[in-house]
């Protein structure tokens, strides 16, 4: 499902422990480390799309976590020209995010990253806040600064609450 400018929309998943660190997850095979994140299909909601790839991507399930905010707009990157595949999507350029930051309930153990048979990630590890705007690849960047930024209240009171 693209719409007409050519983005497809995604959520993006800032999961939180109780002390505030964010999980960041290395990709399957790759040198790349990311928040999860993943395609809403058509009869989902961006809510119930961001529980379904939290139980893809990290194996957690709803009662893992606590939604404590969500961005407000889409939030879009282009991908660039050597990431598109050309022979799906025509007319696909990006994703168009909402994301949404969670406060983990669990112990570490409860997050499986091979939880599926063909699974995104092979690592994770909790990182500062801040840290991922350093480390992520350069076209999605803008985007992460808009949601980690937007989002930065909530994790604030979150952490002021004892998450």
């Amino acid at each position: 499902m693209i719409d007409e400018q050519g983005y497809r929309p995604n959520v993006g998943i800032i999961l939180a422990n109780a002390q505030g660190e964010l999980l960041w997850a290395k990709r399957r095979g790759q040198n790349a480390w990311q928040f999860p994140q993943g395609g809403i299909h058509e009869d989902e909601s961006p809510e119930q799309a961001m529980f379904r790839e939290l139980g893809e991507e990290v194996g957690l399930a709803e009662a893992d976590v606590q939604v404590i905010g969500c961005t407000q707009g889409w939030l879009r990157y282009r991908l660039p020209p050597q990431f598109l595949r050309h022979n799906r999507d025509a007319g696909f350029v990006g994703q168009k995010q909402k994301w949404f930051l969670l406060r983990f309930l669990g112990e570490d153990q409860r997050v499986r990253v091979d939880a599926q048979k063909d699974p995104e990630f092979d690592h994770w590890r909790w990182v500062t806040y801040w840290y991922p705007l350093g480390q992520i690849v350069n076209f999605k960047r803008e985007v992460y600064r808009r949601a980690l930024c937007e989002l930065s209240t909530h994790h604030g009171r979150l952490v002021r609450d004892g998450a």
